[in-house]
């Protein structure tokens, strides 16, 4: 057993949105060298995007699935008890092997159910070294597949989550930058109808399973107002003028 006070590391894998050739050689190097990797799983079990992905680079018998509410939106009692429970699995493994890693889809600093893993892991496992290691994002996929730009110039980017509220993202597309929305499939009528009401809609893009069976990347001019898949990520492009380096 590991001296758990210094030799104990936790290290989350950012591996991408789900294409499996999006994680990073050292994110693989990372999940390759930990004793066990973790994958988060939904109470329902089904396996997830991480899971998938991991299981391309390392074999079964060295995957971890640990259940995380991940579907839970309303009961905040049982998702802290969810988070609890993970913690205390990873704080276990922490102390009969000398690292764990934890995949997560995207990047581990990004909306990642790794921050609650690692604050709840530091306070079981004193001595714990917390590493990251970055991943593609379902923004950068999304501009890559469908030819939008991100950024130019001294334009700004803002990155809002929609569970945070519809009114927020509109507040964002009356900005002067480009919008990036993340999971907003479950509100999808009220997306579309901020990017109307701020004149936005016809440079929009939105995308969900990229680089997987059933990807759809579509003009956000196309959204009906149908629920789409909860990971679907939206990208509304700064207003440009079309000459070259015109933010400059």
């Amino acid at each position: 057993m590991p001296d758990v006070m210094s030799s104990s590391r936790l290290i989350g894998v950012g591996v991408g949105p789900g294409d499996p050739e999006l994680v990073t050689v050292k994110g693989v190097n990372a999940l390759r060298a930990a004793d066990v990797v973790v994958v988060p799983v939904m109470d329902t079990g089904e396996r997830g995007r991480a899971e998938a992905t991991v299981l391309h680079y390392v074999p079964q018998e060295k995957v971890v699935r640990v259940v995380f509410a991940l579907n839970e939106r309303t009961d905040h009692g049982r998702r802290e008890a969810a988070w609890d429970a993970a913690g205390d699995r990873v704080a276990e493994l922490l102390r009969a092997h000398g690292s764990v890693a934890f995949a997560t889809i995207g990047d581990p600093n990004v909306y990642s159910t790794f921050t609650y893993l690692a604050h709840t892991v530091g306070a079981l496992v004193p001595g714990v070294v917390v590493e990251t290691v970055p991943g593609i994002t379902a923004m950068q996929d999304l501009a890559a597949r469908s030819g939008a730009v991100l950024t130019e110039g001294t334009e700004p980017l803002t990155l809002v989550p929609v569970t945070a509220g519809a009114a927020v993202l509109k507040d964002a597309l009356n900005g002067p930058g480009t919008v990036v929305a993340y999971k907003f499939g479950r509100q999808a009528a009220e997306v579309a109808e901020a990017l109307r009401e701020t004149g936005r809609i016809e440079d929009a893009v939105w995308g969900s399973a990229l680089g997987l069976d059933g990807e759809s990347i579509r003009s956000a001019a196309e959204l009906d107002g149908a629920p789409l898949p909860y990971l679907s990520t939206l990208i509304a492009p700064a207003r440009r003028d079309g000459t070259r380096g015109g933010k400059l």
